[in-house]
C-alpha cells in the first residue's frame, strides 16, 4: 500500500476560496448545484496555479544549487579577480595626488 495517494487533496482552504468567488459571482436564479460547479471550476484553477507555481519554485532552486556548485567549484576566478583589485595600485596614487594638489592650493591660497 502507497502511503501517498497519486491524487492531489485539495486543501480547506482553497475550497473555501473557491466558494467564496463562486457566491460572489453568483447570478440571479442560479441554482446551488450551478454555483458548486463554479466552485469546482475555481477550485481546479487554483490547484494549477498552485502546482505551476510550485515547478517554477523547483526549477528555480535547481538553477541556484547548479549556479551556487559552479561558483565553489572554480575558485581560482574569484581568487584573481581578487588579486587584481588588492594589486591595483592606481586609487592610491590618485588619492595620493589629490591630497597634494590640496596642500598645495591651501598654501598658496595663504
Amino acid at each position: 500500500m502507497a502511503k501517498y495517494s497519486k491524487r492531489n487533496k485539495i486543501s480547506e482552504q482553497t475550497k473555501d476560496d473557491a466558494m467564496k468567488i463562486a457566491r460572489g459571482t453568483q447570478k440571479p436564479g442560479q441554482t446551488k448545484e450551478q454555483t458548486k460547479l463554479i466552485a469546482q471550476g475555481i477550485q481546479k484553477g487554483i490547484e494549477q496555479y498552485k502546482k505551476k507555481n510550485r515547478e517554477k519554485s523547483r526549477e528555480l532552486d535547481r538553477k541556484l544549487k547548479k549556479a551556487s556548485s559552479r561558483l565553489l567549484s572554480e575558485p581560482s576566478i574569484g581568487e584573481a579577480k581578487l588579486e587584481t583589485v588588492k594589486s591595483s595600485k592606481l586609487p592610491w596614487i590618485l588619492l595620493a595626488a589629490s591630497w597634494f594638489c590640496f596642500l598645495v592650493y591651501v598654501v598658496v591660497a595663504r
